[in-house]
């Protein structure tokens, strides 16, 4: 592991609503990186949303338009990286995250994460009858993966973003101290 945290880029995973856009623009700005989050990036390139993708191609063309941008992104110096979601679903894409940066997991409760999405339209997967119980299935089969992935795990639970930074930078420290 690299002991100058200049010198690494960051990576941002966990579930939709955890906070990894807002979260990372500020941490972003604090560590003087550039920010860029995957979903945005994608949009721009197709010009079109993630839900139009999801609707056209269905799930698994997005998941390889994911990994081939995510390819991409984490080589980029120097970045503040927003994942999306479900990015840690390939082994290659956890693989991609844990050897070319740190890996921070924003962790929040379920009633939190259902809260942030309520009135989202543009998450396809929670345009279901019960997006509550969608979001919870989805919480429990990635949790695992998010954790196995993550060199950081921080709870977002009731913290302002500015909190949230604070905590980050912190452990960030600590953990690439010599």
């Amino acid at each position: 592991m690299v002991n100058d945290l200049r010198q690494r880029s960051i990576f941002l995973i966990g579930p939709m609503g955890a906070g990894k856009t807002t979260i990372g623009r500020t941490l972003a700005t604090r560590l003087d990186k550039t920010f860029v989050d995957a979903d945005r990036e994608l949009e721009e390139r197709t010009g079109v949303s993630i839900s139009l993708i999801f609707e056209i191609e269905g799930e698994a063309s997005f998941r390889l338009r994911e990994s081939r941008l995510l390819e991409e992104l984490t080589r980029q110096p120097d970045v503040v990286l927003a994942t999306g979601g479900g990015a840690i679903l390939s082994a290659a894409n956890r693989q991609i995250l844990r050897s070319r940066g740190l890996v921070i997991y924003l962790r929040a409760p379920l009633e939190q994460l259902i809260a942030r999405t309520r009135r989202d339209r543009r998450r396809p997967l929670l345009m279901t009858a019960d997006p509550a119980a969608k979001l919870a299935q989805l919480l429990g089969e990635r949790d695992p993966l998010y954790r196995e992935t993550a060199d950081l795990i921080v709870d977002t639970d009731n913290l302002t973003v500015r909190r949230v930074v604070h905590v980050i930078q912190r452990d960030l420290k600590s953990l690439c101290a010599p």
